[in-house]
């Protein structure tokens, strides 16, 4: 058994509904991720207070909240535990000397294990009794490294974070206040920019707004197929007992290892959570060549993660009806809008009809289908021009057509990201629409490059494969 003991959460404990969550009348919840309706009792209602929160005071208020945990419709309210005593900090580094001077600074008082993974220079550290040097001959990467700094922790807790990292002040606090829920196995901050990163280059400033390690201003369960499908190693805190459950991370991945260890966790039964309000900044690659090449490593990891977990590694998850509408925008005919058309018109007619005697069911039925056609066509547009590139370059040299709606696609959809992200952070500093669109287009390259390029070399083509749902 390498699930948790028990679920139960304690009193005091308090969740609160997710803002996207939708209230249909006072009985009916609609959300969370995949999106199900949910059904109170009067008394589960009389437990929510007029903020959307409820407190754990008794077994039933303790089986709403984790109902409403486990469906996603609601987030645990944010509350500091107020200690770090039971934290033990494992950091791997290899020739990062900077950095790790940079990060015991911070993290002075705290107990350390730093674990030298082959460097050129041995790295050195501080003759204090709270950090422990383990130096590997060899260099065996980050995951084998965490694995021989994790076995020498014995406390409760253990945060791994990079050499190239630097946690914001609460940051243990408020993550390990997390685990005041006994299903969670793993608690992660949102990491954002250093403060002192050099902002005046446009690489730097679309790396603060698009960094694949930043996970966004949500707090949310991270699982596959959700919009949070694990959170990156860089920086979590583990509860050690799930941690050696499944076996810590797999040494054999020197990529998409933090993806494998949430999955494997998740697949026991574990929950692995986002905390937002807990932040610890990275020192982004700020060049096009770095950025680039290591958006081009992280896509090499698919291919290993759909060998394997299957259609988890999936690029495109989707239904029969959503996948033939999006198709049919894609087309850009006028015998493809008249087929999505009728395709979304039967969508609305069937959800309507399972959300009968529900209140406002019309409202809710058209959101839902007006939230998955826009859902649809983005992940069409976005796996054309990341995943699937080469084979829409190939198509777009034999077909006028295709290649106007190609580039159409290539020019439209960094432009919405662009606003996206300057809409979720104003105050950041964000470069010009026609760099990011570069950039953008870019990166996809890049990252589609390494899929492919992992797919070949491991003879693995899972990662490029759809996932068909109901």
């Amino acid at each position: 058994m390498t699930g948790p003991a028990s679920a139960t959460l304690p009193d005091g404990f308090a969740v609160r509904l997710d803002p996207a969550c939708l209230r249909l009348g006072p009985r009916h919840l609609l959300g969370g991720s995949p999106t199900r309706l949910l059904t109170l009792s009067s008394a589960a209602v009389g437990l929510i207070d007029g903020t959307g929160t409820v407190t754990v005071s008794d077994a039933a208020s303790a089986g709403l909240a984790r109902r409403l945990l486990d469906s996603g419709v609601a987030n645990p309210v944010p509350v500091a535990h107020g200690s770090t005593g039971e934290i033990t900090v494992v950091v791997p580094v290899r020739d990062h000397q900077a950095g790790i001077d940079r990060l015991l600074g911070v993290l002075r008082g705290v107990p350390v294990v730093v674990v030298d993974d082959g460097s050129t220079v041995p790295i050195r550290v501080p003759d204090d009794p709270a950090v422990r040097l383990v130096r590997l001959a060899q260099n065996r990467g980050p995951a084998h490294a965490r694995n021989r700094g994790a076995a020498l922790v014995d406390t409760e807790l253990v945060a791994f974070l990079d050499a190239d990292t630097v946690p914001r002040p609460g940051w243990a606090a408020l993550l390990s206040g997390r685990f005041a829920d006994p299903a969670v196995a793993v608690a992660a901050p949102r990491i954002v920019g250093l403060a002192n990163a050099p902002w005046t280059r446009p690489v730097a400033r679309y790396a603060g707004l698009h960094s694949s390690l930043d996970l966004g201003p949500c707090a949310r369960d991270a699982r596959p197929g959700s919009p949070i499908a694990y959170v990156p190693s860089a920086a979590m805190l583990c509860r050690r007992r799930a941690f050696e459950a499944v076996g810590g991370f797999d040494p054999n991945l020197r990529v998409a290892e933090d993806v494998d260890l949430c999955w494997r966790l998740v697949g026991a039964g574990w929950t692995v959570r986002y905390d937002p309000a807990a932040r610890v900044a990275h020192d982004h690659r700020t060049t096009v060549r770095a950025l680039l090449n290591r958006r081009r490593y992280y896509g090499t990891g698919a291919a290993e993660l759909a060998r394997r977990h299957g259609t988890h590694a999936a690029p495109v998850v989707t239904a029969i009806p959503s996948a033939l509408a999006a198709i049919c925008v894609l087309s850009g005919t006028r015998t493809g809008a008249a087929g999505a058309a009728v395709t979304y018109a039967w969508m609305f007619a069937r959800l309507r009809s399972r959300l009968d005697g529900v209140p406002h069911a019309g409202a809710a039925a058209g959101r839902l289908v007006g939230r998955a056609a826009w859902f649809g066509v983005h992940q069409g547009f976005a796996a054309m021009l990341r995943h699937y590139w080469p084979a829409a370059a190939a198509a777009a040299l034999l077909s006028r057509r295709f290649r106007r709606r190609l580039l159409i696609a290539a020019v439209v959809e960094p432009v919405l990201s662009w606003v996206s992200a300057v809409r979720r952070e104003p105050d950041a500093p964000h470069p010009d629409p026609v760099t990011w669109a570069v950039l953008h287009r870019l990166d996809d390259l890049a990252y589609g490059f390494g899929v492919w390029q992992g797919a070949v070399r491991c003879r693995e083509f899972g990662a490029l494969r759809p996932a068909i749902t109901r």
